[in-house]
Formats: C-alpha cells, structure tokens, sequence
C-alpha cells in the first residue's frame, strides 16, 4: 500500500482543519528527510566526492573551506536536477494542487521523472544486485523499479563513479609529488618535506590549465541533464 492511499481514508476522516493539520505534518517530516533525500536521490554524492578529490589532490588542507565545497555542489546539484525537477511540479504538484489528482497519484507521478534520472547514472550490476536479492524480476520499464532498490544502487554506482574520476584527478598530482621527491633526494635535501615544494607547483599546474572550469566540465558532462545524458 502506498503512502497516498494510506493517509486518504484518515484525511477523509478528520473534521474540519484535519486535512491542513495532516498535511502539515507530512510536510515538516519531508523536510526533516530532505537533506537524505538531497544527498542520496541526487546527484550531489557524485560532485561533492570528486571536489573533495580535488583539494585533497591539491593537498591545501581546508582551502577551499568546506562550505564552499558543499555549497558548490549543491549549486551545481540544483543546475542538473531543475529539468528534472520541473518535470515533477508539472505533473505531480501542480495538478495535485489543483485537486484532478489524488495524493497516491501525484507521489506516484513525482517519483517517475526522478527514477529515470538516477536510472541513467545507475550500473545494471549495482540494481540487479538489490533486485536478485529481494527475489524480484528486473521491470521492464524503468518507472516500474522500486525505489527500495533504485536508490542504493543509485548510491552505489555514484560512489564508484565518483572515485573514478577521483583517480584520474590525483594522477597528475602524484606525479608532480614523485618528481619533486626524487629532485630533493637527489640533492641530498631529504629532511626538507616535498609537500612544501610540490604545493605551489601543483597550484600552478591547476590555474595554468583552468582547473576548477576543467572539473565542473568533467561533472557535467558525466551527469544526465533533462532526460539525456551529458
């Protein structure tokens, strides 16, 4: 039974401003559940991970600051998730407020743009593995998925994408790393940290080649936008 159909009979059954009361609960607990649903339904994992990647590659510590990281991937978040998000207050919300809906049907309707967003970025691997384990036959369309296995195997398939494209950042950095290591060795200079040399070098490299563009052009393009992918 669905959230919809189970909270229709009670606001049927509650007398005068009932309905507004209810409705009113559901919606605070939604946004108590929103930061979850942000992280783990979208695809902020993806982005937060691999800027993370990039200031750790770059090895300055808290710079950018933590906020910025967050606040940039939310931003961005928010830029890939808007035609998707339009989708569901077309036909779910809107109509839902209007009163040719019911509650089920509008959360039912809400649910099948997000599905084919994270089905996009999901590995058939990742969702077979939920699905194989609940005894469940792959669906044959992706709006019939359960969202029960969709979403960690959404999870799933971001993290390792995630730490993909991680790798891929750091190897250039490591580089630098090694080849200052082996300069200092060689000079005798072994007591002198490389970290203190390669940092400024790896910060050049970075602004020489319009790093932080570079990235978020990366993300973008590894990401799904209004249905299609990137």
């Amino acid at each position: 039974m669905s959230p919809g159909s189970m909270l229709d009979p009670l606001l049927q059954s509650l007398p005068g401003g009932g309905a507004s009361t209810v409705f009113l609960l559901v919606a605070l607990t939604l946004l108590t559940l929103a930061p979850a649903l942000l992280i783990l339904m979208t695809s902020f994992t993806r982005i937060v991970i691999v800027l993370s990647f990039v200031r750790s590659g770059l090895a300055t510590q808290q710079i950018p600051p933590n906020q910025v990281i967050v606040g940039l991937a939310l931003f961005i978040t928010m830029f890939v998730m808007a035609p998707t998000f339009q989708e569901m207050v077309e036909t779910a919300l809107v109509p839902y407020n209007e009163g040719t809906i019911t509650l089920d049907e509008a959360l039912t309707k809400a649910s099948e743009p997000l599905k084919r967003f994270m089905a996009q970025s999901t590995r058939q691997k990742d969702l077979q593995l939920f699905l194989s384990y609940a005894g469940e036959k792959p669906p044959e369309r992706v709006e019939d998925i359960p969202l029960r296995a969709l979403v960690p195997a959404f999870v799933i398939s971001e993290l390792s994408t995630a730490f993909q494209m991680g790798f891929m950042i750091y190897l250039p950095f490591i580089v630098i790393d090694l080849v200052v290591a082996s300069l200092l060795m060689g000079m005798g200079m072994m007591m002198l940290p490389p970290v203190m040399i390669s940092l400024p070098f790896k910060i050049l490299l970075f602004v020489l080649v319009d790093g932080w563009n570079l990235v978020v052009w990366t993300l973008l393009q590894s990401l799904p936008y209004g249905g299609g992918g990137g």
